[in-house]
């Protein structure tokens, strides 16, 4: 069985940087990239709010840059998904794409989160085009338009407050009769005069020529009264939650009723000696590329202290 001393399964920022770090201090990591190589942001068209980068850069174009900076420093990426864990002892254990083993004294894992979707079709076809389940990421995009966002909890109210600062009009739309959200989001959010909650709303579809131009709507479906509208947007937020990574982790380290990797406050440790997480998989918050990225610092840092001792 192949052995190294730092392995770290996911890219994206957090995984990628961590490879930066591991690499610069000698320990000769090996990075699988995980079923999305460079994960969620290469499925965004502009990213405008990473560091360096003043005129703005595709996701795609930012993830090639930090998989060859990584790659500078002799960190070795492979394809390839980890898709079984053994960390009942050290060295611990991942199986690779089902078939291939190696061991390590040290994992950071990185392997992500994603969105939730409605499973509509035109979300697909609209993606990049005015389809979003980051506010805080394309928000921007949208100053003095039209947007809707689809969920009910304090994520959802918490988007829509964010975007009521840059939008001209912003609906909610909830499947419920109520907010699920805490009762200090619920009334920001209902006494907000750009904000339009429609209650008993599903969004079924999407239309528009070169973007999304407005949504088909369900309204009281299965009722008496059930009806179907187009409401006109410009983009549409996906605020119905996130599916984290970390099912092959579940045995071994605490997670949430969600599903994210627990850490130590203010770190990336799990509780596992030499096993480290890093990035949307531990990240239920800020969920950005800067704070993944940190993230994986961070986590490489502490595996090359760990390591040390």
């Amino acid at each position: 069985m192949e052995h190294v001393r730092c392995l770290i399964i996911g890219s994206g920022p957090a995984g990628y940087t961590a490879g930066i770090y591991a690499g610069r201090a000698g320990l000769k990591p090996v990075l699988y990239e995980g079923m999305q190589i460079g994960g969620q942001l290469t499925t965004t068209t502009e990213v405008e709010n990473f560091p360096g980068y003043p005129e703005g850069v595709s996701g795609f174009q930012l993830m090639e840059d930090l998989r060859n900076q990584a790659q500078r420093f002799d960190c070795e990426v492979r394809s390839g998904m980890a898709t079984a864990a053994d960390l009942s002892q050290r060295p611990y254990v991942l199986t690779i794409d089902d078939e291939n083993k190696i061991s390590c004294d040290s994992l950071i894992i990185a392997t992500g989160a994603t969105a939730k979707y409605l499973g509509l079709a035109d979300e697909q076809k609209y993606s990049g085009m005015g389809v979003s389940a980051c506010a805080t990421c394309d928000g921007f995009f949208y100053r003095q338009k039209t947007v809707a966002v689809v969920g009910g909890g304090d994520t959802a109210c918490e988007e829509a407050l964010y975007l009521s600062s840059l939008a001209s009009k912003v609906y909610v739309v909830v499947r419920k009769n109520y907010l699920r959200a805490s009762k200090i989001m619920q009334e920001r959010t209902l006494n907000n005069p750009k904000i339009t909650v429609l209650f008993e709303h599903e969004v079924v579809g999407l239309y528009g020529d070169n973007g999304v131009e407005g949504a088909h709507m369900l309204k009281k479906r299965g009722q008496a009264d059930e009806s179907s509208f187009d409401l006109p947007i410009d983009g549409l937020f996906l605020a119905i939650g996130h599916k984290p990574h970390s099912e092959i982790f579940a045995s071994y380290l605490k997670l949430d009723e969600v599903g994210y990797i627990i850490t130590e406050p203010n770190t990336p440790k799990t509780g596992l000696p030499g096993v480290f997480a890093a990035g949307d998989v531990a990240d239920s918050v800020y969920r950005q590329a800067v704070t993944a990225a940190a993230s994986g610092c961070q986590a490489a840092i502490e595996a090359e202290r760990f390591l040390n001792e």
